[in-house]
């Protein structure tokens, strides 16, 4: 009887020791690995606010603030936190909502976290925002948070300064390793907004605050000794004249086509425009769900970046790169003639020139005349060298220095998405024709045809090259970034490539360009007082209408600016893209038209090639 006793006890003891390990690890669970009930009790005394940064501000190259900022409210939600009495109506009313919302965004807020908060509605205006202020404190659980949406106050460049948009599950993870993105931040998506975004985006900063028993906030928690405040994103300076590029656009209204100016000693983008294009605040806030669909879908391809995406033939624009890699090759002379019998002979085929004229003496009249035979014959003078023994060496050589030019490479601009082009190398051409190919196979890549295909950027960065006799900077849209309250150049962009060309040859093929816009192909599109190089090309197309290309420089002395235009489907080069580059030049050098250039301006700016309207 006795030994019972001691028995009972110990079970005793063993059970009591049993469900005490049992509460011991419940509430090891609840304190340490599940938190929702200390995150219930926490929220009930104290909330964690999040406090956006401004986004970095961008300014132009004579500091016009181009890309700003402006107040957005949104209302979030924490789920649990909700009173079962709310008045749903009340609610619906002051946010202008409907019923059906109210039920789907709140099963989402709870299947997505019912502790946490949730964006309950986004783009809250003013006048919704303020009625909900005054009933806050019937909306128990509810609160408004203010974050920052872009602004274009001149409503150009949508291609070049991109937007910015919600950020998606695949782009959280991409990020992962750089900074901490949470569902419902925003991230730039296209041009300047995407390439800096982090620089642009800046740091989120941490609010904790007391409320009290109606959701309103008391006061700061500990005295804020637990806050971190937003750190504003990098303002950065583009090298766009905004003004040349809101110009450059009106002259691409309803055309397909693209202009590229940029300053050669610097390799700064002065304007980077695209036909057709938009408006960039449509892109901002609540209306870019609404207009995105209709960009993306529509037949002209508005969000098609042709600057640097659009590949097309150079057409005769090549024909003076190409004449400089003869004559440094020592494949001609400047005064290397040909007599053109009004085609050039390919076997039994021919080559047809473009129009009548007298003989080419020289590089300059080549050029003038913009003579076909005679650039077929430039070329095949420098793949097809007598006594040679290796055709294919020879092209190779071509083809490596005409790629200096920057042809066939990405030149590294500071957009995402850039084409590399094409320039048809031998391996391409030895499957081609199966390693039985000469200079008349191939002879229209001399004239800028064939396979040979170049961004409207390649083609004003290879004059560059002309106009700075020698090199170009690697072209770049950021100028400057912002450091301690002054931009600091933008060091990285500023890539300084040699072409290696003799001056005699540069100054040669100059002079040709001046005589195409003095009394070439380019003649109606001279400038009084301004000295224009450039060259016409007519890009075939085979579905339909020529393309129309200038690429030029100007003045010829010391030059400001390089421009190459291309307008789709717009004939001759001649016709409607030298007059749009000589127009580009008289703005922005001259920082204003003549009444005879501003009559012009807008005969090209009402000629529409197509009908771009936004809900096609």
């Amino acid at each position: 009887m006795q030994d019972i006793f001691p028995q009972r006890i110990k079970m005793i003891q063993g059970v009591i020791i049993f469900f005490s390990f049992l509460f011991l690890i419940n509430l090891f669970y609840i304190q340490i690995i599940d938190n929702k009930y200390k995150l219930k009790a926490k929220d009930n005394a104290i909330k964690e606010l999040i406090d956006y940064p401004s986004r970095g501000l961008i300014y132009d190259r004579n500091n016009k603030l181009i890309v700003h900022n402006t107040n957005q409210f949104e209302i979030m939600v924490t789920y649990a936190e909700v009173d079962a009495l709310l008045d749903t109506n009340l609610l619906c009313r002051d946010l202008n909502l409907t019923k059906e919302y109210f039920i789907e965004t709140m099963k989402k807020a709870k299947k997505t976290s019912q502790y946490r908060p949730y964006v309950f509605l986004k783009y809250v205006d003013d006048s919704n925002y303020q009625r909900f202020q005054e009933h806050t404190f019937k909306y128990k659980g509810f609160f408004g948070q203010t974050r920052f949406v872009r602004q274009y106050p001149y409503a150009n460049g949508a291609l070049l300064f991109g937007d910015v948009g919600e950020i998606d599950s695949s782009q959280i993870k991409e990020h992962a390793d750089q900074y901490v993105y949470l569902s419902g931040d925003c991230i730039g998506k296209n041009g300047i907004e995407v390439y800096y975004e982090y620089l642009l985006r800046g740091q989120r900063g941490i609010r904790t605050v007391v409320v009290d028993a109606l959701n309103r906030v008391k006061g700061s928690y500990a005295e804020g000794a637990n806050d971190n405040d937003p750190v504003a994103g990098t303002n950065l300076q583009a090298s766009i004249d905004i003004e040349l590029q809101r110009f450059g656009e009106e002259l691409l209204t309803n055309k397909k086509g693209s202009i590229v100016a940029i300053e050669p000693s610097t390799g700064e983008i002065l304007a980077l425009c695209n036909g057709p294009t938009y408006d960039p605040n449509l892109l901002t806030g609540g209306s870019r769900n609404k207009f995105y669909p209709k960009l993306l879908l529509n037949k002209h391809k508005p969000l098609y970046n042709r600057a640097i995406q659009g590949l097309y033939p150079p057409g005769s624009t090549f024909k003076a790169p190409s004449a400089l890699v003869s004559l440094q090759m020592g494949a001609i002379n400047p005064n290397f003639a040909y007599y053109c019998p009004g085609y050039y002979p390919i076997g039994k085929k021919s080559l047809k020139c473009s129009h009548r004229h007298a003989p080419c003496r020289n590089i300059e009249e080549g050029l003038t005349q913009s003579c076909n035979p005679y650039f077929c014959q430039v070329f095949r003078e420098a793949i097809e060298i007598p006594n040679s023994k290796d055709f294919q060496n020879d092209y190779d050589r071509w083809y490596k220095n005409i790629c200096r030019f920057g042809f066939r490479r990405k030149l590294g601009i500071d957009l995402k998405n850039e084409k590399r082009g094409n320039v048809p190398d031998t391996g391409y051409y030895n499957r081609m024709y199966r390693n039985q190919w000469r200079a008349t196979t191939v002879i229209s890549l001399g004239i800028g045809q064939g396979e040979i295909l170049a961004t409207p950027l390649q083609m004003a960065n290879s004059y560059c090259v002309i106009a700075n006799k020698g090199y170009y900077i690697s072209p770049h849209v950021i100028k400057g970034i912002e450091v301690k309250g002054k931009f600091e150049p933008n060091k990285d962009k500023k890539i300084k490539v040699l072409v290696p060309i003799d001056k005699i040859y540069f100054d040669r093929v100059t002079d040709g360009l001046e005589m195409v816009v003095e009394k070439g192909t380019a003649r109606s599109s001279k400038i009084n007082g301004i000295a224009l190089c450039g060259k016409t090309g007519t890009a075939q197309n085979p579905h339909g209408e020529d393309h129309s290309i200038f690429v030029g420089f100007a003045p010829k002395v010391n030059p400001k600016i390089v421009i190459a235009c291309i307008v789709e489907n717009g004939g001759g080069g001649g016709g409607l893209a030298a007059p749009i580059v000589s127009l580009m030049v008289e703005r922005y050098i001259k920082d204003s038209l003549p009444p005879a250039s501003q009559n012009r301006f807008n005969s090209i700016k009402s000629r529409h090639l197509i009908n771009f309207q936004l809900d096609e």
